[in-house]
């Protein structure tokens, strides 16, 4: 899309603290749950700077826009899986916040991305 790298980007940098945060985090799940809620929060924490990486190295803005709705579509599924592992007594909600708020800054930063990209993400049909 453009010369500036993906690792120039907040919103990169700040997904990648998320992801070693979760990596940390999940390390308080049972056993049970290692190839469960843990793999699928695994996946969640690397699709987003992932997601985010590949659409700033793609041809077009389009394209882009594309890719950070990617993000913001695991951003909320990981959001979602912290609030369950809350829920079911895993972890407190003290456990949880700094990984919320990081996710909380990932979105407000991705949203203000694609509104000022002009460009209307549309889901496919």
């Amino acid at each position: 899309m453009n010369s500036q790298s993906y690792k120039d980007l907040i919103v990169w940098q700040k997904a990648m603290t998320l992801a070693s945060e979760i990596y940390k985090l999940l390390k308080r799940l049972p056993s049970e749950e290692l190839y469960a809620l843990s793999k699928q929060m695994r996946r969640a924490a690397v699709a987003i700077p992932s997601n985010i990486a590949e659409g700033q190295s793609t041809d077009s803005t389009e394209e882009f826009i594309h890719y950070l709705s990617i993000a913001r579509g695991a951003r909320a599924e990981l959001e979602t899986q912290l609030y369950i592992c809350e829920k079911l007594g895993y972890m407190t909600v003290e456990q949880i916040q700094p990984c919320l708020e990081l996710l909380d800054e990932i979105g407000r930063i991705t949203a203000v991305m694609i509104k000022s990209s002009g460009i209307e993400h549309k889901t496919p049909k």
